[in-house]
């Protein structure tokens, strides 16, 4: 039987609004092309609502975070909010938050289909040190084709100062990840693909499979230099990224 992406969007936008983020009816039930049908209609479900896109994500693209979720491919999701450095989120707005640290590429011009890494390096405005911070809404190493159609485990990302990219080589730069003063990890932006940018030339082949793409102004979220990090009430999280700058959050 051929899959039918509305009627299974719809199923999954009357589970979403019991705050059934995976729905059991689901496991085990979707493939990988079929679950991100499901996640583009949902956005575009929630466009039509009133949000808005303002760019993509690029997730399990370093080897700490595919090892700790057994899944050993990138996947994407969509961007529909952000908040500035130094903003306070409330606890009792997230579901089991957790926070990646990342670079966010800020795009000058669009990008679809098959590109080179220096078509992606040449189509970015700017750099920003950023933290995504995502929801454990569901068992992500269990059902990874749910945990897409539910937006890649997406909540926000919370954006420092950009900077131009020009000449940067991003594989290079190195992050200091600090929790309430702790230092927990460090890593390198070669852990992103061997280069955030790759996540760039990844996404833009991802999207056209789908008939979407890049757009200029879109943020693109390249994936975490280390592993993810759970998140609780009274946790203050600051990331130094060398050469870029700092991004810091708390919960409250």
């Amino acid at each position: 039987m051929a899959f039918d992406t509305a009627a299974t969007v719809e199923a999954f936008w009357q589970a979403r609004q019991r705050r059934e983020y995976f729905p059991r009816a689901w496991f085990d039930r979707l493939k990988l092309d079929e679950a991100y049908q499901v996640q583009l209609g949902l956005i575009d479900r929630r466009v039509a609502a009133g949000e808005r896109q303002i760019g993509w994500k690029v997730g399990l693209t370093a080897k700490a975070i595919q090892e700790q979720f057994g899944f050993h491919e990138p996947v994407f999701g969509c961007i529909l909010e952000s908040v500035p450095s130094g903003s306070a989120l409330r606890s009792a707005d997230l579901i089991a938050p957790g926070f990646e640290s990342e670079l966010c590429l800020r795009m000058a011009q669009g990008l679809s289909g098959a590109v080179t890494m220096a078509q992606a390096r040449a189509a970015v405005a700017s750099v920003q040190p950023a933290l995504e911070i995502i929801e454990t809404r569901g068992d992500l190493s269990a059902q990874i084709a749910l945990a897409l159609a539910d937006n890649a485990q997406q909540k926000t990302v919370v954006l420092g100062d950009p900077v131009p990219l020009a000449d940067k080589r991003l594989d290079t730069v190195a992050c200091r990840v600090e929790q309430n003063g702790k230092m927990v990890a460090e890593g390198t932006g070669a852990a992103v693909l061997g280069d955030p940018l790759n996540s760039v030339v990844w996404l833009a082949g991802k999207l056209a499979q789908f008939g979407r793409a890049i757009r200029a102004g879109d943020i693109i979220m390249t994936g975490s230099f280390v592993r993810q990090f759970p998140l609780n009430a009274g946790d203050a999280v600051h990331v130094a990224f060398a050469g870029i700058g700092d991004v810091a959050v708390r919960v409250t």
